[in-house]
């Protein structure tokens, strides 16, 4: 199917050609405070939620794991207790600076030997077909510029009866919650990004592209249609998040 030219960066309309080169610099920039900034913007409650998405993921011993946009390797380093010595964990992330950030956290708390690392593009997959059991990828589609060919390319790389799990802020479906959640996106968590990381800018886009990423329902259609069977959701802090899973059958 042929792809639009133009795509989305927070609000912005741009050349679909240089959506990855502008968020690369978003994280270039923020890859060094990433770790506190989730803290402070979500008073630590993302810990929560990746607990819960790794609980609904079926990870078990001699698993082998693809951390999809795993950053600076929250996910990651919770799964590799699961999966064991027999298992391995792939930490993935298609910004050098992240996947910096990751591997040197995972290394200083003394990981070694079932995690492997590697920078790729989440959209051109370089793994063979059926080599995961389990595809995770937290807070990293949104930013993903075709985000049907990311899922098209994790149903190929799991095996039968693999499975991918999705956490991404998503869509307030709580009554009443959404003005208050937009008012806290658009003047709070720009105003942390000055303070503690000196970058306004790209929290800002952080809250306009949590705004143009697909909502649940329409997430869901994506996943099945990119091939992914018995697909569900789970909303998180009333909507504010969502994890959502599908299978490969």
């Amino acid at each position: 199917m042929e792809q639009p030219e133009t795509t989305h960066f927070g609000y912005q309309t741009v050349a679909a050609s240089e959506k990855a080169r502008k968020v690369a610099g978003v994280f270039d920039s923020v890859a060094s405070k990433y770790d506190v900034m989730n803290d402070l913007m979500s008073l630590g409650i993302h810990r929560l939620w990746k607990r819960f998405a790794i609980g609904i993921s079926g990870v078990r011993a001699g698993d082998r794991v693809l951390d999809l946009a795993g950053g600076t390797g929250d996910l990651t380093s919770r799964m590799l207790p699961l999966v064991g010595l027999k298992g391995l964990v792939v930490l993935s992330d298609i910004n050098a600076s992240m996947l910096s950030e990751g591997r040197r956290r995972l290394v200083d708390e003394g990981v070694i030997g079932n995690v492997v690392y590697a920078q790729v593009d989440a959209e051109q997959l370089p793994f063979p077909d059926n080599t995961f059991d389990c595809i995770t990828m937290a807070f990293g589609l949104r930013n993903v510029t075709y985000k049907e060919r990311a899922l098209a390319a994790m149903v190929r790389a799991l095996k039968p009866g693999g499975r991918a799990i999705i956490l991404e802020f998503s869509h307030p479906v709580a009554p009443g919650l959404k003005p208050v959640y937009d008012l806290y996106s658009f003047t709070v968590l720009p105003a942390l990004g000055k303070l503690v990381a000196n970058d306004a800018a790209s929290y800002r886009y952080l809250a306009e592209s949590i705004r143009m990423h697909p909502d649940q329902e329409t997430l869901l259609y994506m996943m099945e249609a990119a091939g992914f069977e018995r697909c569900q959701y789970f909303n998180l802090a009333g909507g504010v998040v969502a994890v959502h899973r599908g299978y490969k059958f």
